[in-house]
């Protein structure tokens, strides 16, 4: 069908541009995203400036996926290709994401594309200025920036220039219907040989030095050493990334080789949410996790720390579950908390539950973004 077909039966034709669809939660949510949107009302394309990774598969069903034009040296300053490939789709709005803002943005005004949107889906603090100068550039061709949590929405203020009145706050949602609660049905444990009443510490996410894994291994180290009743707990990590050995490494100097075990990227997150005892995470840095909001949508009770969007996930019935950030002692003894009273753990399970299914549902989510488009042809804002 062409565009202008297209447009006069009143679908948006909306175009997703991302370094690659890989293992990670914003590349998960966008898949979420598209899977939900109104296919009456949007026509989705995605466009990887990579390679198109696993959450690709399968995702042909609800959009048009495809991978740039390689790009040269100087694509920075002018993306050509780009442009290109975003001409020959024609989007009434292109929508980027953390890590291709100012390149695909660029693109976008060259190819004339009339409705810029972005998602901030977190930034490093603190953000280097070259990061602050290109996203300031982008900030000024791009019509709405969103920000997953309040946070990043002072970030974009304070660090990008990008004016209040063209942001909006759109918090990350997840399907609480697919993540609910569920007994433990025992794989998890069979494959790492771990008996029923081994304590799990879970965690997931990308091994870079944001997510501050580090700071976990030294935490969990201090959690043995302060452990002396029953068999004590395992920490079990989901993911993958760049610091893996270091974080090995780590471990070995702890002495705790054996007592962690690094999972790797997995699919099965229903069975590690239902085999953790609790759910944790040591970030120095987050947007609105999307692995914290599937935990707690299964109750799981949370220990996080107090950075980013976490403390408006948690709310204030749980921000006692709340850490200060790089402070591996307070971890282990938020842990230790959390492990010695089953009665409380389980109360807050509950309240985690509740929380995400009152203000962080996938549907929420999506017809916030879908309003954002329809804002481009004047219906709606």
């Amino acid at each position: 069908m062409t565009v202008a077909a297209d447009r006069k039966r009143g679908r948006v034709r909306v175009l997703h541009i991302v370094q690659n669809l890989n293992y990670g939660g914003m590349e998960r949510l966008l898949f979420e995203m598209l899977r939900r949107s109104d296919r009456a009302r949007f026509e989705s394309h995605v466009l990887n400036l990579q390679y198109v990774g696993r959450f690709g598969e399968g995702l042909s069903d609800y959009a048009t996926v495809g991978v740039a034009a390689p790009m040269g040296r100087l694509s920075l300053l002018r993306p050509a290709s780009l442009a290109r490939d975003i001409g020959v789709i024609g989007p009434d709005v292109v929508h980027t994401h953390s890590g291709v803002w100012f390149k695909a943005s660029l693109a976008a005004r060259m190819a004339g594309v009339p409705w810029l949107v972005h998602t901030e889906h977190g930034r490093a603090v603190p953000d280097p200025l070259v990061s602050r100068l290109l996203d300031g550039a982008a900030a000024r061709r791009t019509n709405v920036a969103v920000a997953v949590s309040a946070p990043v929405a002072g970030l974009l203020r304070e660090h990008v220039g990008m004016p209040a009145s063209r942001i909006q706050l759109v918090p990350n949602g997840v399907d609480v219907d697919l993540f609910r609660p569920a007994p433990d049905d025992g794989a998890l444990r069979a494959e790492l040989g771990l008996a029923r009443d081994v304590p799990i510490i879970g965690s997931i996410g990308r091994l870079e030095p944001v997510k501050g894994f580090d700071v976990m291994v030294d935490a969990y180290a201090a959690l043995r050493n302060r452990w002396h009743t029953g068999p004590p707990p395992v920490l079990v990590v989901a993911g993958d990334g760049s610091q893996r050995a270091a974080l090995e490494a780590r471990a070995a100097s702890h002495g705790i080789t054996t007592a962690i075990k690094w999972l790797g990227w997995r699919d099965d997150l229903q069975t590690l949410y239902g085999a953790y005892t609790l759910f944790t995470m040591s970030s120095h840095s987050e947007g609105t996790s999307i692995s914290l909001l599937e935990a707690m949508s299964t109750a799981l009770c949370p220990v996080v720390t107090a950075v980013g969007g976490n403390a408006a996930v948690l709310g204030a019935e749980l921000a006692h579950r709340l850490v200060p950030p790089q402070n591996a002692e307070a971890l282990a003894g938020a842990w230790l908390s959390v492990l010695q009273d089953a009665g409380s753990r389980a109360h807050d399970g509950r309240a985690a539950r509740a929380r995400v299914s009152s203000a962080f549902t996938l549907d929420a989510m999506v017809r916030s973004y879908e309003r954002i488009y329809l804002a481009s042809s004047g219906g709606g804002a």
